[in-house]
């Protein structure tokens, strides 16, 4: 068992820490609570995107405009019109393409289509992208060529000159071909080419696309646009490059696929309005929802994950309460609980936000024919965001995905009221229990301090009653403790009060039959007795005498205590009783050596000298008899801080061990058990402390001790207080 040397309160303060449990406890239920409600934020999702592609099971007209059922899709081949914030301003310049330049692609060596010369190096390469915005194809051309050669002004060929092919499976079905070229830098002329590939003319012109054509330092850069109306599902684009400005000849095709025959077209995916209009209305609630085709590329896309008006947010708005523990709440507590709690922010990274191909385990296992859901951690560690994905089903394939996505923000919201009410009554509970125990505490280390402090001032240094000690009346523990020491020391304090009146008793009950006994032993010492008979009566005679030397001394402690309490005061020169009882004790012991060491100093006492004189003889004595032969005994006084310091000392036997303070009890005796030429009943020192407690003094006694640490005698020092009044 640990003994800390602290006090109660301090202790059940200790153990009132334990009610720190209490939080933990409740944030363990609320995180409990959390995951139950995410795995119901999961379920929802979940149903939401069965829902939806409930909506879009079987209606692949959704899907014949698109890619989706091309069994893999190539990257470069296959366009993706990304979703343009904005119209483009065709001006050849490039900058209105600069947020999504990421997305473009280079096309170079690897997409050659032709060349002439296949020992030449490949002069000719491009960067483009396409995008769609108000019903527009966009795209652009950044094409690097050394040499570019214009469309002769008065030539009626287009194709003998730097050109760009377009060709397109349009959604009436049927092939269509075009070709931009241009005589100057400027707006395109565009050309519509027969159906059969081997021909190149007639052409038509074609003015519903539009774009620009402006010469750069690498080579020249084309922006144009085309109706969406105008292309179908599939899409080609190439660059032809002619150098040689006398004989115009076709030295190099790069394009992002072959364009003379629709088979070899590549697929172009146009974020559909059709899907777009289905899942519009999702826009309006916390969810993010994609349609996917069977490759991960997104057909449509609703809603915002940044927006806050889900169930659970709703459920959680307060309103701002005016009272005074609401106010405290606001200004103190909830500061302190967001210390520890996070709010949810609306400002994180959301890097999905304008992605056009997804992939991920969720989508994985829709693809599969599954519903599946994932949570994933925005890249600053600000969202969590769950993702729920079903199937799309046409013909018992899967040909899309619908996926949704929403924030945990809700949820964390939720969570964070249910701690804020959570804190606030473990917080209450916390409080009022802390301090009832420290007032409980308090009350019991009150009531045990002033036990403990009644037991100590009932008792003096001597073991005599001072006080007695009022039982408590309270029916607990303590008032038991109380109540027993204030039985204990009312019947010890009896039990003295018989001790300190014994010697009295004995003195006065004994003293009538040794006077009888000693009249009737004078009475026959007179008759005429023979030797025996005198021998016999003679050592009566002495017993009867020393007999009545211990009643004397019981009668003199005695008469001495009942004299103290009826003594008159007054002020005497301490260092003159000293100094006149040590010239009578130098006449009285001629052959005993005294050193004396008194100051000449004034040193008034209030009290009798008489008893002072009293005291000294009860020291010397005590001094003569322990001190060993030829050895001087040392008196002095000195004046230390307004007392007057008295030391009797002697060489001579040391005082045992814990005896220091009993030898100046009644009766107490460190003499040896041996024969003695006359009685010692311990009353000599008993005397000495009356008279200094007479005298507001304190007496106490120790060894003497040298350099070397040897005992050598007995010291007794007697402290008394000097007066501070002087006689008139």
């Amino acid at each position: 068992m640990f003994n800390l040397p602290i006090g109660l309160r301090a202790k059940v303060g200790i153990l009132s820490l334990f009610l720190l449990c209490l939080p933990w406890l409740g944030y363990e239920y609320v995180w409990e609570m959390e995951k139950y409600l995410r795995l119901g934020q999961e379920k929802t999702l979940e149903g939401t995107t069965q829902a939806l592609a409930t909506a879009l099971h079987e209606r692949p007209k959704l899907f014949d405009s698109q890619a989706s059922f091309l069994t893999q899709v190539e990257k470069g081949r296959d366009l993706y019109a990304y979703p343009l914030a904005g119209p483009i301003q065709l001006d050849g310049k490039l900058s209105d393409w600069q947020p999504y330049r990421h997305r473009s692609l280079h096309y170079a060596e690897d997409n050659q289509i032709y060349k002439r010369d296949p020992a030449k190096p490949l002069d000719i390469e491009f960067t483009h992208m396409v995008g769609k915005y108000a019903g527009y194809l966009y795209g652009f051309f950044e094409v690097t060529d050394p040499q570019v050669i214009y469309r002769g002004k008065n030539s009626l060929s287009i194709d003998r000159n730097d050109h760009i092919a377009i060709a397109t499976l349009a959604p009436d079905g049927q092939f269509r071909r075009y070709v931009v070229a241009t005589t100057k830098d400027g707006w395109i002329s565009a050309f519509e080419l027969p159906e059969d590939p081997a021909l190149t003319t007639p052409v038509t012109p074609e003015v519903k696309i539009q774009g620009k054509w402006l010469k750069s330092a690498n080579g020249y850069n084309v922006e144009l646009r085309i109706p969406l109306n105008m292309v179908g599902s599939k899409l080609g684009f190439a660059i032809y490059d002619v150098n040689g400005s006398n004989t115009r000849q076709l030295d190099a095709i790069v394009g992002t696929s072959a364009i003379d025959d629709v088979n070899k077209l590549g697929t172009v995916l146009v974020p559909s309005p059709e899907i777009e209009n289905i899942i519009k209305g999702m826009a309006h609630n916390s969810s993010r929802i994609w349609v996917l085709d069977k490759h991960g590329r997104v057909l449509a896309k609703s809603g915002d994950i940044r927006s806050d008006n889900s169930v659970w947010a709703r459920s959680t708005v307060e309103k701002e309460g005016k009272t005074t523990w609401d106010r405290f709440k606001q200004q103190y507590l909830y500061p302190l609980y967001y210390k520890i709690l996070t709010i949810p922010s609306k400002d994180f990274v959301d890097s999905l936000q304008d992605s056009t191909v997804l992939q991920g385990s969720h989508i994985n296992k829709a693809l599969q024919g599954k519903q599946g859901s994932t949570w994933r951690l925005t890249p600053d560690n600000k969202a969590v965001v769950l993702a729920a994905a079903s199937p799309i089903w046409i013909d018992d394939k899967v040909m899309g995905v619908v996926i949704a996505e929403e924030t945990t923000h809700g949820i964390r919201t939720l969570r964070n009221k249910a701690l804020e009410k959570l804190f606030n009554v473990i917080l209450t509970i916390m409080s009022m229990g802390t301090l009832a125990l420290f007032f409980f505490a308090s009350n019991i280390s009150s009531r045990i301090r002033k036990l403990r402090d009644e037991a100590e001032q009932a008792i003096d240094n001597q073991g005599r009653i001072r006080k007695a000690i009022q039982g408590s009346k309270v029916r607990d523990e303590i008032g038991d403790l109380s109540r027993s020491f204030a039985s204990i020391v009312s019947r010890l304090g009896q039990y003295t009060h018989y001790l300190e009146n014994m010697s009295s008793r004995l003195s006065h009950e004994l003293r009538t039959p040794v006077a009888v006994v000693r009249s009737s032993l004078e009475h026959l010492s007179l008759q005429t007795l023979n030797p025996d008979s005198r021998k016999y009566v003679d050592r009566a005679q002495e017993g009867v005498n020393r007999l009545n030397m211990i009643l004397n001394n019981m009668s003199e402690a005695t008469r001495l205590e009942e004299s103290l309490t009826h003594a008159e005061k007054s002020l005497f020169p301490l260092e003159k009783v000293i100094s006149g009882c040590m010239q009578g004790y130098q006449m009285a012991y001629p052959k005993q050596f005294f050193n004396i060491d008194v100051d000449s100093q004034a040193m008034y006492v209030e009290g009798v000298p008489e008893y002072i004189a009293q005291l000294m003889d009860k020291l010397i004595a005590n001094a003569l008899e322990f001190s060993t032969p030829d050895s001087a005994i040392e008196v002095s006084l000195k004046v230390n801080n307004k007392l007057a310091l008295l030391s009797v000392a002697n060489y001579g036997t040391p005082l045992p061990e814990n005896m220091s303070q009993q030898i100046f009890e009644s009766m107490v005796s460190v003499r040896a058990q041996k024969a003695q030429d006359k009685p010692h009943l311990g009353l000599g020192l008993y005397i000495a402390r009356l008279i200094s407690l007479f005298h507001k003094g304190k007496i106490s006694a120790q060894n003497r001790i040298n350099e070397q640490g040897e005992i050598f005698g007995v010291e007794i020092l007697i402290q008394l207080p000097l007066s501070k009044e002087k006689p008139t």
